[in-house]
């Protein structure tokens, strides 16, 4: 893990002097947009504006009336839900990171889950597979925190991953590894199977109630080792039975601002990756214009910011049937999740182009 280590900084390195080369698209201008998205991803006034607008393009997609998205009082009126439930939802996120990442990369260089990860655990990953994997649990992450509390969007690591410091990323890509590394175990004796049987054992992974246990203890006991400090017990005395809550307004901007989160990671991977101008891309997801694949990436990422909210609500959200590997999913689920990036390119170009 030591070499594994100061490999993956090299690499880190590497990345860094791609994003920031003077000798790229216009870099300065990339940067100057992704900054400006950056300042809206830690606005409370802007996430509260976006959850309306992402909730009423659902309604919308259904043909029904647009409810009214809060009631007087909804900012003291509480929610409750178990203390167990918040901490596995909160540590488990890099699984989700994981399943969406590999998803994508089997769908862009072939391969089985399996394959990918040896690749992952076994240290055989290019600069632009960790970038992908990065930018999927940096979107895995985000998703969860409004959940936590909104205060926490306003935090100095809120922020679009381009501009995070290399320990910030370096603790998303240990809990993704992490995650691989258990994942692998549960996979080995369908390793030579076909891509349809190891993606069913993956739904029925992400199915498991003692699997999501097992999967956020070992997350959080990773993550207490790579900042070198000893691992607490996962529950403190009294936590299997205490119960926390969460305002109900809280709740309905957390549930309904995925979607940006989704294209906000979509936009920051393909800056980075291709040096594309968000102001370029936001017209063609708007329009249904882009291309299938890079659609296919914002459906991906948008699954997965749902995915990641759905424990916060109540751990028996993931027994649910399109609770399930990405390519599993009939269409008319993906479509869902399309219609909530094009809602949220919509708003963010509006209010890019106010400022």
């Amino acid at each position: 893990m030591r070499f594994f280590r100061i490999t993956y900084v090299i690499v880190l390195l590497f990345l860094s002097c791609t994003q920031h080369s003077s000798h790229t698209m216009q870099p300065s201008k990339i940067e100057e947009q992704l900054h400006a998205i950056s300042t809206l991803l830690r606005d409370k006034s802007f996430a509260l504006e976006m959850a309306q607008n992402q909730e009423a393009a659902y309604y919308a997609s259904l043909g029904q009336a647009i409810p009214p998205f809060s009631e007087e009082g909804d900012d003291k009126r509480y929610i409750e839900y178990p203390v167990k439930e918040e901490k596995i939802a909160t540590s488990i996120a890099a699984f989700y990171a994981l399943e969406s990442a590999t998803g994508q990369l089997i769908k862009t260089k072939g391969g089985t889950p399996y394959e990918w990860l040896n690749k992952i655990t076994g240290q055989k990953l290019d600069t632009a597979d960790i970038l992908l994997l990065n930018r999927f649990a940096n979107a895995a992450w985000k998703a969860g925190q409004p959940f936590r509390s909104l205060d926490r969007i306003t935090r100095d690591n809120f922020i679009a991953a381009y501009f995070l410091p290399e320990e910030e990323i370096q603790k998303d890509f240990d809990q993704v590894y992490a995650a691989a590394v258990m994942l692998k175990t549960q996979m080995q004796d369908v390793g030579d199977s076909s891509l349809k049987v190891q993606l069913q054992r993956i739904g029925v992974l992400l199915h498991s109630r003692s699997f999501a246990l097992d999967m956020a203890q070992h997350l959080e006991a990773a993550y207490y080792k790579g900042i070198h400090e000893p691992a607490p017990a996962f529950l403190k005395p009294g936590e299997d039975t205490a119960m926390i809550r969460r305002t109900i307004k809280a709740e309905k901007i957390a549930i309904n601002i995925a979607g940006f989160y989704a294209l906000e990671c979509g936009l920051n991977y393909l800056a980075t990756s291709r040096h594309m101008l968000p102001s370029d891309v936001l017209p063609s997801v708007i329009a249904d214009s882009i291309n299938e694949n890079d659609k296919e990436l914002f459906e991906r990422f948008a699954n997965l910011t749902w995915k990641a909210g759905q424990p916060f609500r109540g751990l028996d959200r993931i027994e649910r049937p399109n609770f399930t590997a990405f390519d599993l999913l009939p269409q008319h689920e993906i479509e869902k999740d399309w219609v909530q990036v094009k809602a949220a390119a919509k708003k963010l170009q509006e209010t890019l182009t106010r400022h």
